[in-house]
């Protein structure tokens, strides 16, 4: 098979008239593109309808430095789990806690609190008590999801089963509605 020549083509070479004439294009569109500006926006966002990259910015409250309303008289309070977010949907996240005095021998009770902390405030502060320590329960799982508090918890059938024992298991949800959380049992008691 032969391969015949193919003719040379003007255009396939550069010459110092085209580099100068697609820098004078160029330059022309960034002129033009900086005289030319879009409107300013003008849509105002809602309260609480900041974007999620705004949201995520936000740091969640520390426990440090909390004081929560639970009298643990000699021994310490102890934060035993916690979990974040934004559950009034303002676009800053709150820490949810779970709090208990450090018994030593027996299993302390838990109490979740609600904490947020307003812009410049030193420490953040309780504004909820999603599960009191005089129901006594003890919190095995805890976390945010959608915006709500999902937590299992661990109680008694009677006030005659041993702190060391507990027999019944529940599944609870939080939810913030009207003004104040909402709690819901997505599944029944069951016994452990």
């Amino acid at each position: 098979m032969q391969h015949s020549a193919v003719p040379e083509l003007a255009h396939t070479h550069t010459h110092p008239i085209h580099w100068l004439a697609t820098a004078t294009a160029v330059a022309g569109v960034v002129a033009l593109s900086s005289v030319v500006q879009p409107d300013s926006a003008t849509a105002a966002q809602t309260p609480g309808s900041a974007p999620r990259t705004a949201r995520a910015a936000a740091a969640p409250p520390a426990t440090t430095g909390v004081d929560f309303p639970l009298d643990c008289g000699p021994v310490k309070l102890v934060v035993a789990r916690k979990a974040t977010g934004d559950l009034d949907g303002d676009g800053r996240p709150e820490t949810i806690a779970v709090v208990h005095c450090d018994a030593g021998m027996s299993t302390p009770p838990d109490a979740v609190y609600v904490l947020t902390q307003g812009a410049g405030a030193a420490h953040a502060r309780v504004v909820a008590t999603l599960v009191d320590p005089k129901d006594r329960q003890k919190v095995t799982g805890l976390a945010v999801r959608r915006g709500a508090v999902h937590a299992e918890l661990l109680g008694y059938s009677s006030p005659d089963v041993p702190t060391c024992c507990p027999d019944v298991t529940d599944s609870v949800k939080w939810q913030w509605k009207n003004g104040a959380f909402e709690r819901s049992t997505p599944a029944e008691a069951r016994s452990v």
